[in-house]
């Protein structure tokens, strides 16, 4: 769900970003008034929504606090608030998919929070490890957790880019507005133009009883179609960071030129990717350092992204699609290929496999199982 094609957002966004430029004097302008700006974006879309993010992120606050300043008892604090923070936003899920009932759930609740939820890990991830140093104030945690560009479909910011990014006064320079302006504009055209048109040549090809060339020019296109969508929202939202005085992170990095499938969930979504290796590969490789475990890691690390996608067997079947590939990789010892090291030939060979992996199951992502199956059945009828 993207509110930034909302005229009115967008509206707000450049509002916000104005303000800044004029009160760009005040030392603690950035911090204050894009505080206000993004309790008062969410109270305006759905006043449930603002209530409850407003408990959760005090609630983890809290969390995050004490664990900066836990005596003892550290190693079991940081586990039960991973825990329970999982526990959580499975459960909204559950609801959301009326396996679970309750009359206080309201679909909007899930509203950004299957992003945040990472966002608030990775702060205790930064609380367990740096302690009492690493705390941040109040004001500078709801912005990393509310930061309205990205709240519901990244990039996945860390916790000490947002830090270091809050302490620094407001300074965009010309260069700076030009640039985020340009990525606004080519975030918007891709959304507007490029995605909308192919959505449509995408529905009127399923419409046609489905055969070998149908299928796999469906795949093809819904590939280049999430591509777009997604680049173009990352591109939105790099944009306003940037105006807002913020280094986003890049979400794609190149992904077509991945020689594996390592390398492409480096580059595809990659924040996303780095958020699983660095909280789940990175800790437990050091314990286990055997080529076999890295494979294991590799489809359980797969098998997370899949369910954080959605809780589906499409998507549990995805993650354990990609996660046997990568696995192989690591055994075979073929997840990492040097372009400056091997043939332009080669390099290109191991882009275009890794390609066709990926486009073999990108289908998926459209979350309806009922078009899955009919895309996949086509490729039997010759």
């Amino acid at each position: 769900m993207s509110y930034l094609l909302n005229l009115h957002a967008l509206a707000a966004l450049l509002g916000m970003v104005v303000v800044l430029l004029l009160t760009r004097r005040w030392p603690h302008n950035k911090r204050i008034l894009v505080l206000l700006f993004n309790l008062c974006f969410l109270y305006l879309f759905s006043r449930k929504l603002f209530l409850f993010s407003a408990v959760y992120v005090l609630i983890n606050y809290a969390g995050y606090v004490w664990l900066c300043y836990a005596p003892k008892g550290k190693r079991l604090l940081f586990g039960a608030a991973i825990v329970l923070n999982v526990a959580g936003v499975s459960s909204l899920r559950l609801f959301g998919m009326n396996v679970l009932e309750h009359p206080l759930f309201d679909a909007i609740y899930l509203f950004g929070l299957i992003y945040t939820v990472l966002k608030v890990i990775d702060a205790y991830y930064f609380a367990y490890y740096i302690g009492k140093d690493g705390k941040a104030p109040l004001l500078d945690f709801v912005n990393y957790l509310l930061f309205i560009p990205t709240f519901t479909s990244g990039p996945i910011l860390k916790f000490r880019d947002f830090m270091a990014d809050s302490r620094k006064p407001y300074t965009v320079s010309a260069k700076d507005f030009e640039a985020g302006i340009k990525r606004i504009i080519l975030g918007l055209f891709k959304k507007v133009v490029l995605v909308a048109g192919m959505t449509v040549v995408f529905h009127d090809v399923l419409d046609h009883d489905l055969k070998f060339y149908h299928s796999l020019f469906l795949m093809i296109w819904f590939y280049a179609l999430i591509y777009f969508d997604f680049s173009g929202y990352s591109d939105i939202a790099i944009g306003f960071g940037r105006l807002m005085g913020y280094t986003i992170p890049e979400n794609f990095k190149q992904p077509f030129l991945s020689p594996t499938l390592t390398q492409y969930w480096r580059n595809w979504h990659a924040t996303l990717g780095d958020w699983f290796r660095d909280h789940i590969f990175m800790i437990f490789s050091r314990r286990f350092s055997s080529r076999g475990a890295a494979a294991g890691l590799s489809i359980v690390i797969m098998l997370g992204i899949g369910l954080w996608h959605g809780f589906s067997w499409l998507y549990l079947l995805w993650g354990l699609y990609h996660g046997i590939w990568m696995a192989m990789e690591s055994l075979l010892q073929l997840s990492l290929v040097n372009r400056k090291k091997v043939s332009r030939s080669y390099f290109y060979f191991r882009c275009i496999c890794t390609q066709l992996i990926v486009t073999f199951a990108v289908i998926v992502y459209s979350g309806n199982s009922d078009v899955v199956l009919r895309i996949y059945k086509g490729l039997l009828h010759f």
